[in-house]
């Protein structure tokens, strides 16, 4: 069984103690479920039904495109590829007939 590094000095030397992994060589504890609890986003759509990777959107609204002339029509299909916790943006979506675009998840609908 292969156990993360430390998270603190990146020790390869980390062990197991019940529920908790501990670091030797600096003295970190932390329990790997609670952290992974904590990374996890919880991003809405415009209805507020909860989005994940690999969801398939359509947009509920005319968006231009920053940058350009071009705008993503209402109901213009897309994937979600990867969320992120930004400010201008929490989707990172390959778009039909555009490319890859950043959506705030707020201009969204599951599909």
């Amino acid at each position: 069984m292969s156990l993360p590094p430390c998270l603190k000095c990146q020790s390869e030397y980390v062990y197991a103690d019940q529920d908790l992994l501990i670091c030797p060589e600096c003295a970190y504890e932390w329990n790997p479920k609670e952290l992974e609890e904590e990374n996890t986003l919880n991003i809405k759509d415009a209805n507020g039904t909860l989005l994940s990777e690999g969801d398939k959107i359509t947009f509920v609204k005319d968006l231009k495109v920053k940058g350009s002339s071009q705008v993503l029509k209402i109901g213009t299909k897309a994937v979600i590829k990867r969320m992120v916790d930004g400010k201008d943006h929490q989707l990172d979506c390959k778009v039909d007939g555009t490319g890859d675009m950043m959506v705030t998840a707020k201009f969204v609908k599951k599909a």
